[in-house]
């Protein structure tokens, strides 16, 4: 008897809560704590998907950490509305948030030992869902704390029922509730349900689709109806049942309706991925920079997967899907040990607009049917190197610092022993009692001499070791950074990962900058412009871009436009474009550039096989033992970079026997017979060739005098 009398006391104290307030019933912080978990609730909506599109807007994968797609009052049909009341709170629409007669009841019932009750009304129960769903969805703690069975946790979910009441309409609070409940299986919401059971919309839910789904949110996992069918149909008839008791249903209506099947969609939920394995193996390598993109500029994954953002991207469709298409032409998906990429940069001075990135490789878990998730086209994937790609970088030090000019000639010996860089290994000569000098052979026959233009097209190595010794490492290895590799020069030298400052090795604990560039005594690495290092295909793409773009390096954004849940902008700080070398260099080095895709370029075999006709700038190149290898070109339209490497066991050569053919060799002393001017050239060509089909032949930019 004295236990039920504090509990009337306490119910009592509720009921004048409203009236009282903070006169006595409860302290000012609890009083804030309540108005501001009401105002959460009538203001703050619950977790939503977000939705990535391509560039015209056509949705290609969904992020979400709750599948829910938001509904209002008006969208859920009068069938669901009546068969939720009619089963959890059926005096609804007559008390204030709290049915009092229903509460003392079943407190009485409790505190006496009897049957536990709850009496909670739908808006006790959207406070609840609410704490459970949205505020402490990731804190198992909270979530439990918000459930417990005790007096004061009820008395507070009820004050804060009573003052969401004067917030919201009747018709807003049953939404709000049907918008954040979980009907199992991570789906949150009645129109998210309405999708993923019936593959319909929430206002067209008839009575028997509206009683299963109103039964579920009593106990979801229980009333699965793929996991437990005969309970899911028995509680819809039970609420059935109910909409009769409550005049919303006839009988004969009811038991006619008990007869039908459940109607779920086959083989469980329709509902999509919620990652960018949604996005498919063609655009899942797109969708995953895009994630990276964001997380790297400022936004948190619990802002991208919660936030209900629309980020319209710069995916072209098209030149995806031709560029996939290359890829895949070029190494099968399944080859074991084999990436082939190819990522796709759109110039100008004002942004670098990422359209493609793409692999032979699936994107997806399955990794016995060829899928990764690793960003093979964007991230530093490729460890061993693009090889001769890197003597852009040499030529265009050499034309800033007066070394030469495109059509000045170059010394290119057949072998040529450096006394500038030294360490060059074994084989290499001493150059004193004490130093063994840097080597270097040419990978073929060559005069001894050159211009800068042919040294380009034909790639010898000994004349770029030359001019990196007179342009000097720093100038070098700053200007691999200046036109594009920002990321990769700034990764570890040893697989492109974080620096770690503290590894005794020195090529974990530098950048690449700092690895290859002049240090102390030490002039630097030599072999930098033989492309050794780990390197990103889209930054390698964007430098073809900054050179096509006279010069000015941007961004590679993939981002069109971002705009959150009400359809408002979204801005991201990105990295300004800047001018990252003169026009007149870029341009010269462009015509310097513009001869590999003819006579005896290296890449002119895959040009002519492609029927190419157009001026561009391209570059090849291949690693130590033929284990990886890059092509790098542009037009005016259009710049990109393909990558064949190893990503799973680096060391080794890889084998190229035509499209289709291309394997990676086991040992990691093996010696392949892959060059960028094969496989690579041949991916590049054979999606630029389609994609620029119909758009104009526009001529390459006009040299300066002062670099030629």
């Amino acid at each position: 008897m004295l236990g039920l009398c504090l509990l009337a006391g306490v119910l009592v104290a509720g009921i004048l809560f409203p009236v009282v307030g903070a006169a006595g019933v409860i302290s000012n912080e609890a009083s804030d704590t309540v108005e501001s978990m009401s105002s959460d609730l009538a203001d703050k909506p619950p977790p939503l998907v977000t939705t990535v599109t391509d560039r015209n807007g056509q949705p290609i994968a969904t992020l979400y950490d709750q599948y829910r797609v938001p509904t209002a009052p008006d969208q859920i049909s009068d069938a669901m509305k009546w068969a939720l009341i009619s089963v959890e709170d059926r005096r609804f629409y007559e008390h204030a948030g709290v049915d009092w007669k229903g509460t003392i009841r079943a407190a009485i019932s409790n505190t006496s030992g009897g049957d536990t009750q709850g009496a909670s009304t739908l808006t006790q129960q959207y406070v609840k869902n609410y704490l459970i769903n949205v505020i402490y969805r990731d804190d198992d703690l909270g979530q439990q704390r918000a459930q417990e069975q005790t007096i004061a946790r009820k008395l507070k979910e009820a004050r804060i029922a009573i003052q969401l009441e004067t917030k919201m309409s009747k018709e807003q609070i049953l939404a709000g509730y049907l918008n954040v409940v979980e009907f199992s299986r991570r789906i949150f919401g009645v129109g998210a349900a309405a999708h993923a059971y019936f593959n319909t919309t929430p206002d067209k839910l008839n009575v028997a689709q509206s009683a299963m789904l109103a039964g579920m949110v009593n106990n979801p996992a229980v009333y699965d109806p793929w996991n437990n069918p005969e309970k899911a149909t028995e509680r819809r008839n039970f609420v059935l049942d109910k909409m009769v008791e409550n005049l919303k249903l006839s009988k004969e209506d009811a038991e006619r309706l008990k007869s039908e099947p459940l109607g779920v969609v086959p083989e469980g939920p329709n509902k999509p991925a919620s990652n960018c394995v949604g996005a498919g193996p063609e655009n899942g390598f797109f969708c995953q920079y895009v994630q990276d993109y964001l997380l790297s500029h400022g936004m948190t994954e619990d802002q991208l997967y919660t936030g209900g953002y629309t980020i319209r991207t710069t995916m072209d469709p098209r030149a995806n899907h031709l560029a996939k298409e290359s890829a895949e032409t070029q190494v099968d998906k399944t080859e074991p040990n084999v990436a082939n990429t190819l990522s796709l940069v759109k110039p100008g001075k004002n942004r670098h607009e990422v359209v493609a990135l793409a692999a032979n490789r699936d994107y997806g878990p399955n990794a016995d049917a060829g899928q990764t998730e690793w960003a093979l086209p964007s991230d530093i994937a490729n460890v061993t190197g693009t090889g001769s790609s890197y003597k852009i970088f040499t030529a265009a030090a050499a034309l800033e610092r007066g070394v030469t000019g495109i059509y000045e000639r170059v010394q290119s010996p057949s072998s040529y022993t450096s006394r500038v860089f030294v360490g060059g290994g074994d084989h290499c000569a001493m150059i004193d009692q004490y130093t063994r000098g840097y080597c270097v052979v040419n990978a073929g026959e060559y005069p001894p001499s050159m211009t800068l233009q042919e040294a380009l097209a034909t790639s010898p190595n000994t004349a770029f070791v030359i001019l990196e010794e007179q342009a000097g490492m720093k100038a070098v290895v700053d200007m691999a950074y200046k036109l594009g590799l920002r990321k990769t020069m700034t990764s570890n030298a040893a697989n492109g990962g974080p620096v770690q400052p503290d590894h005794e090795n020195p090529a974990y604990s530098q950048t690449q900058r700092e690895f290859f560039g002049p240090s102390g005594r030490s002039p630097g690495k030599g072999a930098f412009t033989l492309g050794v290092s780990p390197t990103s295909g889209l930054e390698l793409a964007n430098v073809a871009a900054t050179i096509m773009s006279g010069g000015v390096w941007c961004p590679p954004t993939p981002i069109a436009q971002i705009t959150d849940r009400e359809g408002n902008p979204v801005p991201i700080k990105e990295a300004k474009c800047e001018q990252a070398v003169p026009e007149g260099l870029a341009n010269s080095l462009a015509v310097g550039m513009s001869k590999d895709d003819v006579g005896n370029g290296t890449s002119a075999a895959a040009a002519s096989a492609a029927g190419w006709d157009r001026p561009m700038i391209g570059k090849t190149g291949t690693t130590q033992n033929n284990g990886s290898a890059a092509f790098i070109g542009a037009t005016p339209q259009m710049a990109g970079a393909a990558m064949v490497f190893r990503p799973t066991y680096p060391n080794g050569g890889l084998i190229d026997g035509g499209p289709g053919n291309v394997t990676a060799l086991e040992g990691s002393d093996t010696v392949g017979n892959m060059f960028g001017g094969k496989t690579p050239a041949r991916t590049w060509f054979g999606a630029m060739k389609p994609l620029l089909e119909g758009q104009p032949k526009l001529p390459l930019p006009r040299s300066d005098p002062r670099y030629e």
